[in-house]
């Protein structure tokens, strides 16, 4: 029906009957989309599920996200991408599939893009054509406009969930097995260094929510994100920072070092850093390094071992070191790397978590504490749980500090 003549007609009539010095609320802009329908829909018939689809489409494409908007309101996606005008695909539970939607127009979608970016105070165009954003709901929002994307405006939105999980939700899903979880949230508590480590979509950014869940409620907390997209509910002290862009002379520029900075003179219990991609590693390692216990982080890799050698060269981009002095930096800022991944079956699991135990003889020394089991006991090998490999964690001084018994 949105591409109907009728459709058009009608979104143009309305548009004619909208005074625009006025600044209408969503209410009153509702009203008179059904009076429209209403009064035009005497010269055809339509049902009343038509006209409710009708009113529907063209309030989203007023005030809304157009033709996105039910996209977005279906709990069931978890990702929506854009490859241009007419190619929109989504993934349910794991599976991909194309929608039989499309914008009318190139400009809508560009308009639709601006209206994003801009609420959270961004802006994207030619000269700027990648950006990074977030929806109200706090859906994460990438942005690659022509010329760099050649097929048309890219957008891609990774959905969260309206309530945050939780670790009991994590465990009914298998993703990880309450020993495992229960021996995280004593690390947690007791002010550990954690880093978690993962391929793309294999819920870093969830299982980070999962952890800040179990910080004790009296200390204070800041978190540090490209966008906002952390769910820290249960912490009433509680700063959110969030990095900008420049703008168009490429001034006033916010990053992610320059809010690790301004976060040590905040006086943080612990530092959040959504995700580490460059140079800011060396500001992070140094904040964990003088007295922030307890941090958190995320960065992309494929092993804990090749998250260790990313954050060697993340270190590099930003300073001159040798390269001994950022592993001993590495070795004794971090206490603990959880690698996640995603499974064939398109779950995610937890597959390892390694106590990094220092640096000796030009190498990490790692003390792996939970494997996926992959012995093949079981109908697939997606399904085995997290086991504990017999090693005994070796650093437990954080934990006699707290009191907290393994």
């Amino acid at each position: 029906m949105n591409n109907s003549r009728f459709y058009k007609d009608l979104r143009e009539y309305i548009g004619s009957n909208i005074d625009n010095t006025r600044d209408y609320e969503d209410e009153e802009i509702l009203s008179l989309i059904e009076e429209c329908v209403f009064e035009k829909s005497r010269d055809m018939y339509l049902s009343i599920s038509q006209k409710r689809e009708l009113v529907a489409a063209i309030f989203n494409s007023m005030r809304r996200l157009d033709v996105l908007q039910p996209l977005i309101d279906d709990d069931g996606i978890t990702e929506i991408m854009i490859n241009g005008t007419d190619m929109v695909f989504t993934e349910r539970e794991g599976i991909i599939r194309r929608e039989e939607l499309r914008f009318e127009s190139q400009e809508k979608l560009y308009n639709i893009i601006q209206s994003i970016v801009s609420k959270v105070n961004r802006s994207v165009n030619e000269s700027s054509p990648i950006v990074d954003a977030r929806l109200q709901d706090g859906s994460r929002v990438h942005v690659v406009l022509p010329p760099i994307a050649l097929n048309g405006p890219v957008v891609t939105i990774r959905k969260f969930p309206e309530k945050p999980l939780t670790m009991e939700h994590l465990i009914r899903m298998g993703s990880i097995t309450r020993e495992a979880a229960e021996f995280l949230e004593k690390l947690v508590r007791a002010k550990y260094n954690i880093f978690i480590s993962g391929g793309t979509g294999s819920g870093k950014t969830t299982f980070l929510n999962v952890l800040s869940g179990f910080i004790p409620q009296q200390e204070r907390v800041i978190t540090i994100e490209d966008s906002a997209e952390l769910q820290v509910q249960s912490i009433p002290n509680i700063v959110r920072l969030e990095t900008r862009n420049a703008n168009t002379e490429g001034k006033g520029e916010i990053t992610v070092r320059d809010l690790i900075k301004a976060s040590l003179r905040m006086r943080p219990d612990r530092i959040i850093v959504g995700e580490v991609r460059g140079a800011e590693a060396l500001d992070m390692l140094q904040a964990m390094n003088t007295g922030h216990d307890g941090s958190l982080s995320t960065g992309h890799a494929n092993s804990t071992a090749d998250m260790l050698s990313r954050l060697e060269t993340m270190v590099l981009c930003g300073a001159v070191l040798p390269i001994e002095a950022i592993r001993q930096q590495i070795a004794s800022a971090l206490d603990i790397v959880i690698h996640l991944g995603r499974m064939r079956d398109m779950t995610r699991k937890v597959l390892e978590i390694t106590e990094l135990v220092g640096y000796r003889e030009h190498c990490f020394q790692l003390n792996p504490l939970y494997v996926f089991d992959e012995d093949g006991t079981r109908k697939t090998d997606v399904d085995q749980p997290l086991r504990r490999t017999g090693n005994a964690l070796v650093n437990t001084h954080k934990l006699k500090m707290a009191g907290i018994s393994l």
